[in-house]
């Protein structure tokens, strides 16, 4: 069966470029996944600024569509030679810059840079709107505000995804949700706020800048657009065996926010989704706008074009896969032989017979700087007193708990200050993994029932072959929600967990302690402990 959707070019294909991995997947006409392709990458530190070369972009989308033409060759012993569809997503925000001659004028700042500080700042006074270090707002701003010779020539301004985008199809778009995390969006219109763009366009002028804003960036498309075809170069360039043919229509370019909101079914308004792995965030999609800005929620939007606030955090599992690795080497030194998925089920799932409020123990888990507290730098503390009560339940709880401790100072302001509703939040990433045990850490947290569902760990990569399997067999005109929730997951829900009294209370006292001892982790940091 699958070998005939592939053959009769019905396939639908999606391409996601993470910050580690490179990722395809080749969807069936029921969405599910038939192939799969990877390659491992990594970012590099060029002149104090992380970046990914140009060369190493094409290198690894050649090679992960080469593994997916190995792994369809090696299942079902054929070539791909039509698709239905192509959708591309990466990483969000960050800076690509091109000249009339599409050449990018400096190498790629990637979202991870933090040397905007000084344009964020400025724009979001200016905007009256939190614009966050890694916008491509912000980072075009600093340039600017830095002199930078380039500037005055840029002609094109794009993240990853629409720079791929671009040059497999020849066209400059973006899709709404990617477009968000460049500049804000109107609801509205589903376009970049218009008022935003007019006072840019004053301190261009000021700074005697040849062009306007919107002269620069993609123009914005929403879910189930025409944003062009593959072309004969761009075939090429994808597939340089030769065997793919030109002409498939592809979706908008999406960020990868928005393809985790589609993987999990996320995206009508009410719902929301965690991800909880190295780092971790949380999209929440509004009703209607937040009634000021706040420095610790981003705004951006669906695929769909629907607000979402967001709480993006940097550290999440790190800290506590640590102390788990102590267990393991504990029972290395005892001849035990280790089974990591049993050591990790065996630890999280004992946690639960802690304390609600894990006894007074605290964790900070700041392997590096978290914005959401105020810390530039992290260090990762465990803080207990001599009257705690100090065991393994307790000690794991409090890993757990700090584990998603700042993303519920975060959706608190949600929760408790906007009073935002939520019918569902579906979870997915590591955190994840031991059933049960971090859905109710989370359902605790922000006390509000947890799914989680089987497929939400396909990832991104899925996310945008469902989008682009949208833009290309949505017979029945279905808006993007609908078409997932009646097409695609068909009733699926997953499983649910809510949230019990004592362990919304417990998690409550955890973190008025943990806010309280904030200011140890503060010394810590100023005095380079």
């Amino acid at each position: 069966m699958s070998k005939e959707v592939i053959e009769s070019g019905k396939a639908v294909l999606g391409i996601e470029f993470g910050s580690t991995r490179i990722k395809a997947v080749l969807i069936d006409e029921e969405h599910k996944p038939i192939a799969q392709g990877a390659f491992e990458w990594e970012n590099q530190l060029v002149d104090g600024l992380w970046t990914y070369s140009i060369d190493t972009i094409w290198k690894g989308l050649q090679d992960c569509y080469a593994d997916l033409r190995a792994d369809v060759k090696k299942q079902y012993g054929c070539e791909i030679e039509k698709l239905a569809g192509i959708g591309i997503s990466a990483m969000m925000h960050g800076y690509m810059a091109f000249n009339d001659q599409a050449e990018i004028l400096v190498p790629f700042r990637t979202w991870r840079n933090t040397n905007t500080g000084k344009a964020a700042a400025e724009l979001s006074e200016l905007f009256v709107y939190n614009i966050p270090l890694r916008w491509s707002i912000s980072h075009l701003y600093q340039a600017i505000l830095n002199g930078e010779e380039h500037v005055k020539d840029i002609t094109y301004l794009t993240t990853l995804a629409g720079y791929i985008h671009w040059q497999l199809t020849g066209q400059k778009v973006l899709g709404v949700g990617d477009a968000s995390g460049m500049l804000p969006i109107n609801p509205e219109t589903k376009n970049y706020q218009a008022d935003m763009v007019q006072k840019f366009d004053q301190l261009l002028t000021a700074n005697g800048l040849p062009f306007h804003l919107l002269d620069i960036l993609p123009k914005v498309l929403v879910a189930g657009e025409d944003a062009g075809v593959l072309t004969v170069e761009g075939a090429q360039r994808l597939d340089p065996s030769g065997h793919l043919q030109a002409g498939i229509s592809m979706c908008p370019p999406e960020g990868d926010a928005g393809t985790g909101m589609v993987a999990t079914n996320a995206v009508k308004q009410r719902t929301g989704n965690v991800s909880a792995g190295t780092s971790s965030f949380s999209m929440i999609v509004l009703e209607k706008d937040l009634s000021k800005p706040y420095e610790m929620i981003d705004m951006v939007t669906t695929p769909d074009g629907s607000l979402v606030a967001m709480v993006h955090c940097n550290n999440c599992t790190s800290d506590l896969n640590a102390w788990v690795n102590l267990f393991k080497e504990y029972q290395e030194l005892l001849g035990v032989p280790v089974d990591m998925n049993e050591v990790f089920g065996k630890l999280y799932n004992n946690a639960l017979n802690g304390d609600a409020d894990c006894g007074g123990l605290i964790s900070f888990n700041y392997i590096s700087g978290e914005p959401v507290t105020g810390l530039t730098e992290g260090r990762p503390l465990f803080v207990r007193s001599a009257n705690d009560k100090f065991n393994l339940a307790n000690f794991m709880r409090a890993h757990l708990y700090a584990s998603v401790g700042v993303l519920k100072i975060g959706n608190d302001i949600l929760f408790n200050e906007e009073h935002v509703k939520v019918d569902r939040i579906t979870g997915h990433g590591g955190l994840f993994k031991t059933k049960g045990v971090g859905q109710r850490v989370l359902a605790a947290a922000i006390n509000s029932p947890i799914s989680v569902m089987e497929t939400a760990g396909e990832g991104g990569a899925w996310g945008i072959a469902l989008l682009a399997a949208y833009l290309v067999k949505n017979d029945r005109q279905l808006s993007l929600a609908d078409y997932l929730d009646e097409v695609v997951f068909a009733g699926q829900a997953g499983v649910e967990i809510a949230p019990t009294a004592e362990d919304v209370a417990g998690f409550n006292r955890y973190i008025e302690n943990y806010k309280a001892c904030l200011p140890i982790e503060e010394a810590a940091v100023s005095n380079k402990a």
